[in-house]
């Protein structure tokens, strides 16, 4: 089994803007950390080498991230202890705050990617039910194993 992940963020304003763009001007370094990055399998993409222009929602200010890692430890050091983490830190800057989650992990079968509406069906899951087995996130965690038994 592989994790997959979904995150989404709200722009505080349209991407081409001078709001957004050091945020732009990073994508591409930090999607090639990703890539570089122990245990990283795949992500999603566009034309653009990014997924800044895929539209999962209606709300044209909702950006979507969507990976596969090896495991919820390879994902986890990548995101709170790699560079990304120094531009976490300054998502304010290009985010607004979302007060339902944003994000959820979920275990996939090796060689098999999520779609995007498998992806936003496990974030509206963890809306609605919390952490499950189905969709968590880094707080709670699952293996592989509570799938079988949970």
């Amino acid at each position: 089994m592989q994790l997959a992940q979904i995150n989404i963020g709200r722009i505080l304003a349209p991407m081409g803007s001078a709001v957004m763009k050091e945020f732009e001007d990073n994508l591409d370094h930090i999607n090639a950390l990703a890539e570089r990055s122990p245990g990283f399998v795949w992500r999603l993409k566009d034309e653009n080498n990014n997924a800044t222009s895929i539209k999962a929602f209606d709300d044209d200010y909702i950006i979507i991230n969507m990976s596969v890692w090896e495991s919820v430890d390879a994902l986890f050091n990548f995101v709170y202890r790699s560079q990304h983490t120094d531009f976490l830190k300054r998502r304010p800057e290009w985010f607004s705050r979302m007060e339902e989650m944003h994000m959820a992990l979920w275990y996939i079968e090796k060689d098999v990617f999520p779609d995007i509406p498998q992806a936003v069906e496990r974030l509206k899951h963890i809306r609605t039910h919390g952490e499950t087995p189905y969709a968590f996130s880094f707080r709670k965690r699952f293996s592989p194993h509570d799938l079988q038994v949970g």
